[in-house]
Order: C-alpha cells, then sequence, then structure tokens
C-alpha cells in the first residue's frame, strides 16, 4: 500500500488562517521568513515565536509556521522588522576538518559554526543554507546563501554549473589517463559527463565538473589508478576563491547573475 503523504505543517497553518493567507511567490512560512530576511536564524526564530515574542498583524502568533507576505507587518520584541526577501550569498574557503552538516559526531565541528565564528553583527541573523557539500577533508570555495532558491539552482543537475577541483593524486597521471577523464566514465550510479582535466603539477590534476554527485572527483581519479590523497575546491561557475583560509566575503550582485547564473527575481 502506497504511503501517504504528510501535509506539511506551512500547509496546515496556512488551512487554519482562511482566505486571507498570503499566496504568491512572496509567500513563506514566518520562522523561515524572519531567517530569511536577517531578524533571527531559523532555530532561534521559532523559539522566539513559541516565547509569544513574535507579533503578526497585530496579535501575537505562536505558530513558526503561519504563512506570512512581504507585505505582512511583524515585530520582534515590540520592534518592527520588514521581511525583505534579498538574495545574500557569502564565499567561506573552507578549511579540512569541519562537517557540512549541522552537527558533528566526532566533535570537530561544522562549517556553520566556522562561519558564525567570522560574520558581522549584521549576518548574523540569517540563517544560512551551504551551497552543495565539501568532504570533511576537502577544502576551498564553500557558497552560502539565505535563499533556498539558490540552492536549488546550484546544485540541480539541469544547471551543469561547472566547479573547478585541484587534486593532489597517487602517482602520476598520463595523457590516456586524463583522456578518459574528459571523456567521460562509468562509475557503479552510472556514466558521468565528461570533464575538462589538465596536469598542473606531475601528480596535480586540474578537474572541472558539470554534475555533482557523492565524492564523484575521489571516484573519478580513482576509476583512472589515481586515488585523491588532498582536495580542493577553487572556483563554482565564475565564481573563484579569493579569500584566505577560515574567511569569507559577500558576493556581489555581479558575481551572482553572471558568475552563478541565478536571476534573484526570478521564481
Amino acid at each position: 500500500m502506497a504511503r501517504k503523504q504528510r501535509t506539511p505543517r506551512w500547509l496546515e497553518a496556512a488551512r487554519r488562517r482562511g482566505p486571507e493567507t498570503p499566496a504568491g511567490p512572496s509567500a513563506d512560512w514566518l520562522a523561515r521568513a524572519l531567517g530569511r530576511a536577517g531578524v533571527l536564524p531559523r532555530a532561534e526564530a521559532e523559539q522566539a515565536i513559541r516565547d509569544g515574542r513574535v507579533e503578526v498583524d497585530g496579535r501575537v502568533e505562536r505558530e513558526p509556521f503561519a504563512p506570512v507576505g512581504e507585505g505582512t507587518r511583524v515585530r520582534v520584541d515590540g520592534v518592527e522588522r520588514a521581511l525583505t526577501r534579498q538574495v545574500h550569498v557569502l564565499m567561506f574557503h573552507k578549511p579540512a576538518g569541519p562537517v557540512v552538516h549541522g552537527s558533528d559526531p566526532e566533535g570537530v565541528g561544522t562549517v556553520f559554526e566556522r562561519l558564525r565564528v567570522v560574520l558581522p553583527p549584521e549576518l548574523q541573523g540569517f540563517e544560512w543554507y551551504a551551497v552543495g557539500r565539501l568532504d570533511r577533508d576537502t577544502t576551498g570555495l564553500l557558497l552560502f546563501t539565505n535563499d533556498e532558491r539558490l540552492v536549488r539552482h546550484a546544485t540541480a543537475p539541469e544547471t551543469h554549473l561547472p566547479k573547478r577541483y585541484v587534486a593532489r593524486v597517487e602517482g602520476q597521471p598520463t595523457e590516456a589517463a586524463l583522456s578518459r577523464l574528459r571523456e567521460g566514465l562509468t562509475l557503479e550510479d552510472g556514466p558521468t559527463r565528461p570533464a575538462e582535466a589538465v596536469l598542473r603539477a606531475p601528480d596535480v590534476v586540474e578537474l572541472t565538473l558539470t554534475e555533482g554527485r557523492h565524492h564523484q572527483v575521489k571516484r573519478m581519479l580513482a576509476a583512472v589508478g589515481h586515488p585523491v590523497l588532498t582536495l580542493h575546491r577553487e572556483a563554482v561557475g565564475r565564481v573563484v576563491l579569493d579569500v584566505a583560509d577560515g574567511a569569507f566575503r559577500a558576493l556581489t550582485g555581479a558575481e551572482v547573475e553572471e558568475g552563478l547564473g541565478f536571476q534573484p527575481g526570478a521564481d
């Protein structure tokens, strides 16, 4: 028997509120909207709502999934806050060690914790989403955004956003090995798209992919006989890493639109 799908909590809340519920591209649910607008990160927003510190259109709202729109009047601790939906994107230089998860059972830490340590006060209130993942031991460019639409754009298979990696490998790859990478390989989860592959040094391969499978760089290089020793991502789209290890900077609008091919106004 097919498993019955649960109605999302935000939709349940919307149905309870009735026909005046905000609709359209700007519609959102309260806790997420506060995180997107930089008022409070989502977990803090949910707690503030449950504690009765948030008013929506003049009344206390205790449902984190209550639907809102950009025109909804919201007050937090008595202060009116605008639910603007401006897209922000950060470039972060991930060091080796932290994981791209919400928690780390090994105790080394997460990239979200590392990012928040270096953020200025005006960026602390946002809910930051990692755009894709890097392994614990992989370093380099990791993007963060306050808008899940950009995450979907950058990670969707049909976008084919190029990602450039530099790998130090075992052995010295031959031109024949590089040709196999350029033509595409068949891995256990199917054939790969052709990649750009060049040697930077006898044991250093620059590999540019237009897809993002689990451990793909490591699996492709292992498949041609050269397991990865160290891996670093230096570019996503036309955005190239240019900050020090553990540091960040905000991308410009041009970098978001031209470098990542994302149009913030599109839904």
